[in-house]
């Protein structure tokens, strides 16, 4: 964002409870398919271990066991889970792959014999375009998800394969894997045989409302490719707040590489304790044409630095802006996401903002906003979305529901994208060795005058990024 002094805050805890099932079954006994040379093996990890959740988030790894290469259109995988009514209908999502989302199936079925845990499956199939797995290799991350059609809340506490305890990739048994139809790991729950494959549906499903598009997956050489000034992104270079005073804003500290397959932006800020030595980094773009509608961006925020001592406080962003005519002119508009890992602003540790701005008087400070708050560590990669209608400003993080904001704070003017990294001052380290934060960008994704549920983000995204699509900009100057 722009500037933020120290002010009052209303808290507003995020209560999330673990729950981890019981105790995990032993593997299948090995099959003859096995003894030829084939096995498979699952991993397993979840991203809302809540005992309940707006969607389920199991997060996989297939990993082959085996002597012999696998063709992956072949293998079958099974998540079980009890339905949350009879009728309800859930649809499926692939937020992100390493091998893409494109070449991931998800459909569902029914237990022929239902039990107090399961009575419904989640399947996940590959397209022969995943191509085969090596001996030997894993998949690499496939974070997949699901929710109910109508977006209801699930509980899954009762399901046989969450374990909300398993916030890293480990082995999980109580999901199966088969090949060519021959079970090779895991245990199905009350000893159920696997049903007849439901036929399956193209993944991920049901992308939303179509709209006026801006998609970046930020495939660039570098911070002076001409490419990425064609698309209508500025990586600042002039002077000037926020942050610390006398600190520049180097474009040579924006940089582009690939990480799990996907090419990303780097935006890296530095310092070695003085206002001289501070670098900032932040990415916009130059046109003012964004207002009512979806944003989203995938964003890795990051605790530690990646060289030299941690504790400053430093602001990691994903928002949209207007510039301010006037001291608490009623036309201004701004929503944030901001990540303090180190805290700041008065806080002592880390923690998420998501604000939303009407209006502000920078000396004496004075502000009118909004804001929701969460007291934890969010590094790592985060699903970020927010949607702005005619009726209020709603924020999600990682498909849940983060913070919905009231209609007084909704933008009378078209706005900017922005990403930024700064510090806010150099009070959390005083050290004068050098030291590094990078924060890293996927993709950012606007629809306009489109609400998109978070799924339906993902499943955009998919399509664009399936399609071959690495930008596009449909978005009408204002």
């Amino acid at each position: 964002m722009s500037t933020r002094p120290t002010r009052r805050r209303t808290r507003a805890a995020l209560a999330v409870t673990a729950l981890l099932g019981s105790g995990v079954l032993a593997a299948l006994p090995v099959s003859s398919a096995s003894a030829a040379g084939e096995g498979l093996a699952v991993q397993y990890r979840t991203s809302a271990s809540g005992a309940t959740a707006d969607q389920s988030e199991p997060w996989l790894k297939l990993r082959n066991t085996g002597s012999a290469a696998v063709d992956l259109s072949q293998v079958k995988i099974r998540y079980y889970f009890k339905a949350d009514s009879p009728t309800a209908q859930y649809r499926f999502a692939c937020s992100w792959a390493v091998k893409g989302c494109s070449v991931i199936t998800g459909t569902f079925g029914t237990l022929g014999s239902p039990t107090a845990t399961a009575d419904r499956y989640l399947e996940i199939g590959f397209t022969p375009a995943a191509g085969s797995l090596a001996a030997g290799a894993d998949t690499g991350d496939m974070q997949l998800r699901f929710y109910q059609s109508t977006w209801q809340t699930l509980n899954q506490s009762d399901d046989y394969s969450f374990g909300g305890a398993q916030t890293s990739y480990a082995d999980w048994t109580k999901v199966t894997a088969r090949l060519a139809g021959t079970t090779l790991w895991g245990t199905a729950p009350g000893g159920n045989t696997p049903d007849p494959t439901p036929t399956p549906t193209p993944t991920p499903t049901d992308p939303g409302p179509s709209g006026a598009t801006l998609f970046d997956d930020f495939g660039y050489a570098s911070s002076t490719d001409p490419a990425l000034s064609a698309h209508g992104w500025n990586v600042r270079s002039n002077a000037g707040g926020p942050g610390v005073p006398g600190a520049t804003w180097d474009p040579s500290k924006v940089t582009f590489t690939t990480e799990g397959g996907s090419s990303v932006m780097n935006l890296q800020t530095s310092s070695a304790g003085t206002g001289s030595s501070t670098t900032h980094t932040e990415v916009l773009t130059k046109s003012t044409k964004f207002r009512n509608g979806t944003y989203a961006a995938r964003v890795k925020f990051s605790d530690a630095p990646t060289y030299g001592p941690d504790g400053d406080h430093i602001v990691q962003t994903f928002f949209t802006i207007n510039d301010l005519k006037a001291p608490m002119a009623d036309d201004y508009a701004e929503y944030d996401f901001e990540y303090l890992p180190n805290g700041g602003w008065g806080e002592p540790a880390n923690i998420l903002y998501t604000t939303s701005w009407e209006t502000y008087n920078p000396d004496p400070w004075q502000a009118v906003n909004q804001h929701s708050e969460s007291r934890q560590s969010f590094a790592g990669w985060h699903d970020l979305v927010v949607t702005i209608d005619d009726t209020a400003v709603t924020y999600y993080i990682d498909g849940a529901l983060f913070g919905t904001h009231g209609a007084q704070y909704l933008p009378e003017r078209p706005m900017s994208i922005n990403f930024n990294q700064w510090l806010i001052d150099l009070n959390g380290q005083t050290s004068t060795a050098a030291r590094a934060y990078d924060q890293r960008v996927d993709y950012v994704l606007h629809v306009k005058d489109q609400v998109l549920t978070p799924a339906q983000v993902a499943a955009k995204v998919a399509a664009l990024r399936g399609a071959g699509t690495s930008f596009v900009d449909e978005v009408p100057a204002s």
